[in-house]
Order: C-alpha cells, then sequence, then structure tokens
C-alpha cells in the first residue's frame, strides 16, 4: 500500500535530517529510512488495534443495559453486534495479526480509559444505534465499522494519542487512512489483507533506497545541473527543502526511466505545496521544467518507457 509518493516523502525527510546534521553519514541515513518505512506500518496497525478495541466496549454496554433493573425494550434488543460481526471478527480472530500486535507491543499503547469514550461517543450517534437494533448484513457490518473509523479520526483524542505515540503521523495520515478503508472494505473475506502493507522491495530498495544513496552520493553533481537553471537566483538563496526537491527530481528524471518524466515533475511540484514555502510550487515547477528540456536536449534522459504510469 506503500505508494511511490509516500516513498519520495520519506526520503525527503531523511535527506532534510541529514541536512540539520552534518554528522549523519549514508549508513545512518539509510537506518533512519527504513526505520521511518516500519514506523509507517506500525502506525497502521496500532489504528488497526485501536478499531478493534473500541468494538469490544460494546460487549461491556450489553451487559451494562441488559443487568437493568427495569431495562427498556431497545435495552432488551441492544447486542454486542459492533463486536461480534462476522467483518470485525474476521480481523480479532486473525492469529498472525494478534502475534504482530504482540511482537511490536502496540496493547501496552492502548488506554482503556481512552478508548472506552471513543466508544461512549460513537455509541450516541444515531447512525450506530439503528445499527444495532435492527437486522443487517455484512455490507452494513462493513459501513458501520468505516463509519466507527471516520468518527475516530475526527476525536481531538485520538489525533492527540496519534501524536504522542507517532510524530509522523500528520505525514502519513492519509496513507494510514486509505490503507484502513481498504482493509474493512474487504472483510470479511480477506481479514489478510493488512499484510499487503508491509514495505514493497521494489518501491522501498529499487526505488527508495537507491533515490537516497544516488542523492547523497551525487549531491554535487546535481548543484552543478541546477546551478544554471536558476539563472539570477544564488543557490544559497533556494530554500533547504526547495534544494532537496530539485536534487531528488534530477535523480528521477536521470536513474528511473520507467517513471514518465511529467509525473516527476507533478510529484515534486505537489509535494513542494506540503512541505515548502508558499512559492515553491511555482518556483520548482519552472526550475524542473527547464531542467527537463535541457538534460533532454542533452540526451541525458533516457525517452524509452517514459510512457508508463507512476
Amino acid at each position: 500500500m506503500l505508494s511511490r509518493r509516500n516513498i519520495r516523502i520519506k526520503v525527503l525527510q531523511t535527506l532534510y535530517m541529514m541536512g540539520r546534521d552534518p554528522a549523519v553519514e549514508l549508513e545512518d541515513a539509510l537506518n533512519f529510512y527504513r526505520e521511518a518505512l516500519d514506523n509507517s506500518q506500525i502506525l497502521y496497525l496500532f489504528n488497526l488495534l485501536n478499531l478493534i478495541k473500541v468494538t469490544e466496549f460494546a460487549l461491556e454496554d450489553t451487559e451494562r443495559k441488559r443487568s437493568k433493573y427495569l431495562p427498556s425494550e431497545d435495552d432488551k434488543r441492544f447486542s454486542a453486534k459492533l463486536f461480534t460481526n462476522p467483518c470485525l471478527q474476521s480481523l480479532a480472530k486473525e492469529e498472525d495479526l494478534q502475534l504482530l500486535f504482540k511482537k511490536k507491543e502496540l496493547e501496552k499503547m492502548v488506554e482503556e480509559d481512552t478508548t472506552r469514550k471513543y466508544y461512549k461517543s460513537f455509541a450516541r450517534l444515531k447512525e450506530y444505534k439503528d445499527y444495532v437494533l435492527n437486522k443487517k448484513g455484512l455490507e452494513e457490518d462493513r459501513k458501520i465499522l468505516l463509519a466507527l473509523y471516520k468518527h475516530l479520526t475526527k476525536e481531538e483524542l485520538f489525533q492527540e494519542s496519534m501524536d504522542d505515540h507517532f510524530p509522523t503521523w500528520e505525514d502519513d495520515k492519509s496513507l494510514i487512512v486509505g490503507a484502513m478503508k481498504k482493509t474493512i472494505k474487504a472483510l470479511p473475506d480477506t481479514p489478510e489483507m493488512y499484510r499487503t502493507f508491509r514495505p514493497d522491495y521494489e518501491a522501498c530498495v529499487e526505488f527508495g533506497e537507491t533515490m537516497l544513496r544516488t542523492v547523497i552520493e551525487e549531491s554535487d553533481e546535481f548543484e552543478k545541473i541546477i546551478g544554471p537553471a536558476l539563472e539570477n537566483w544564488e543557490m544559497d538563496r533556494v530554500a533547504h527543502i526547495d534544494m532537496i526537491l530539485l536534487k531528488m527530481a534530477i535523480c528521477e528524471f536521470l536513474n528511473f526511466s520507467t517513471i514518465p518524466t511529467k509525473v516527476t515533475l507533478n510529484e515534486y511540484v505537489d509535494i513542494s505545496k506540503i512541505y515548502s514555502t508558499d512559492k515553491s510550487k511555482d518556483f520548482i515547477n519552472g526550475i524542473l521544467d527547464k531542467l527537463l528540456k535541457d538534460l533532454t536536449d542533452q540526451g541525458a534522459i533516457e525517452k524509452k518507457g517514459r510512457g508508463l504510469e507512476d
């Protein structure tokens, strides 16, 4: 589930870290990058665990309602189906997934009181009450789990918990949310969908690590290529993030012939909108457009395979 966009961002963050600490060497940078990829997977697993743990409170809620001295008709009809439905159970009973939770010690990070608060706030919604009190099928089971996860991501406490445990939450949020939705929609047939989040060798090593090594080792050469395109700009006036993005783009232009040059250009313009200044997107777009033309005219960029999609 890790796309090239995610890999580019991890490489960018690693190169930025190196720029802030001159003592960091290549092997240190590679370890930092690999750890960042591992943390994304752990963050995804932590989101899965939170989803499961929240639904478990439906058992407690059912017992509480039925043990009332004078339970209402709705209390009597209430059930723990948020937890017992086939979709959720396919996750809860996936042994390898449970072993992963234990191996990564994720259960220690889940706070019972906080998780109970998530459940109580969700239980107040009409959508949940309607689901519990009426007969539903697999499609409704998936919809309620999607609704629960959407509710979680809007909870301030949930956001704070993610930030506290995972400093990269904001960077990885769209990736994790997308992966969670894909996982839930595959239930109950393929609870092992979580395995697809494991870093893909081609994306993480052949693309990501190759780019990281190349940008570090050929940094000076890339600056020589960038210099003439700056025209009236001095090299030291270019924002650090922008210089990294330019070097990464040149690296793609020159070393990854199966990625269309237009895709590369657009990707780094888009990334600059998120990680650099307001003016950076126009600057990056202009410089890369000029560099692409110059490198193509010089015959430095292979045209073979450039029509493929990223």
